[in-house]
């Protein structure tokens, strides 16, 4: 199970919200420890609060500067290993 996933939110059949649902419903309990970032197109602050209240611990909206989201991914994996 990885520490730090990173999802579109509009995929084609589902969206990030349901993959994260998904996720977060893995047996053991190990999903709910799963950090999450919404990459996406949608940048409003609406679609922001939306990400953060399905689950999504960051909102990254799209381009993205490679170096930020390296650095975001770094930052959620530090958070947790440190819980």
């Amino acid at each position: 199970m990885p520490d730090v996933v990173v999802s579109d939110i509009g995929m084609s059949e589902e969206d990030g919200y349901w993959l994260l649902k998904k996720l977060r419903c893995l047996a053991g309990g190990k999903g709910g420890k799963l950090r999450a970032i919404a990459l996406t197109a949608y940048a409003r602050e609406e679609d922001r609060a939306m990400a953060l209240k399905a689950g999504f611990d960051r909102h990254l909206a799209k381009p993205v500067q490679p170096d930020v989201l390296v650095e975001m991914i770094v930052s959620l994996k530090l958070q947790a290993i440190a819980n």
